[in-house]
């Protein structure tokens, strides 16, 4: 899917074990596998199942979606920032794809 587009939200700087909210927000059709195309047949589904937001290599949020998410699919959370590092969000598409976006976050 060529027009996948992941954006995220994180605040630049914290004060240390501040806890913070995070947003993301990708683009993508989120095809359920349910509707048919105008010829009468089944269009595949096509979801981004799985979410995963890393804190310097530690998970701090995980989730598996399923077809009744909501296209372009918005995610908001909290986490605490114990130290200066760097947020890695990773989504996974039914077709194998892989979308990634980094964050970096100054703890003052």
């Amino acid at each position: 899917m060529s027009n996948v587009k992941p954006r995220v939200k994180v605040p630049k700087t914290a004060s240390k074990d501040e806890v913070i909210q995070i947003k993301t927000l990708i683009s993508h059709k989120m095809e359920s596998g349910q509707r048919k195309d105008s010829s009468g047949n089944v269009i595949p589904r096509q979801i981004i199942n799985k979410f995963t937001c890393e804190f310097n290599g530690k998970t701090v949020f995980s989730c598996d979606l399923d077809p009744a998410i909501s296209a372009n699919p918005y995610m908001e959370f909290s986490a605490r920032v114990p130290e200066s590092g760097t947020f890695t969000f990773t989504w996974v598409d039914d077709d194998g794809s892989v979308y990634t976006k980094d964050a970096e976050i100054k703890v003052e």
